[in-house]
């Protein structure tokens, strides 16, 4: 396992999806022993088919706000994650004069599928299941295990 940052924020474009998601599954990996938050670029919307899938996985987002980047001091974090490209920006732009690290995830937006029900879920299975695989990855060093 790689050495574990002491506080990593997730940042997407909205806080509704991606974000929430990556740290509702790195939360359910390490518990309390990382502080963990997750932000938008700009303030979304809660998602429900967000909240479904990862209900999936036994974990609870239904509470989840999404939170504006611009109300988190990003100075406070070892390592910010970014999932899209809007947020990847503004977190280098927010981190230019500080000491954090900023690694960019390209992760798609569930948001736009359209179809029936269960078609738009699996897209957003698909997105979840690729955090997951990202998580794994880099703070446990394998593909192997379940988050």
């Amino acid at each position: 396992m790689t050495r574990l940052p002491g506080s990593v924020l997730f940042v997407c474009s909205q806080n509704a999806v991606r974000s929430p998601m990556a740290a509702g599954l790195l939360e359910a990996t390490f518990g309390k022993r990382i502080h963990i938050r997750s932000a938008g670029a700009r303030p979304g919307a809660a998602d429900g088919f967000m909240v479904a899938v990862m209900q999936e996985l036994g974990i609870d987002l239904a509470r989840h706000q999404p939170t504006a980047l611009d109300d988190i001091n990003i100075e406070e974090f070892d390592l910010v994650i970014t999932l899209s490209p809007e947020a990847h920006h503004r977190a280098l732009n927010a981190t230019r004069a500080a000491a954090v690290d900023v690694v960019y995830w390209p992760t798609p937006d569930p948001t736009g599928t359209e179809g029936l029900r269960e078609e738009r879920l699996d897209a957003y299975r698909a997105v979840r299941d690729l955090i997951e695989r990202q998580i794994r990855k880099r703070f446990l060093g394998s593909g192997s295990p379940q988050v």
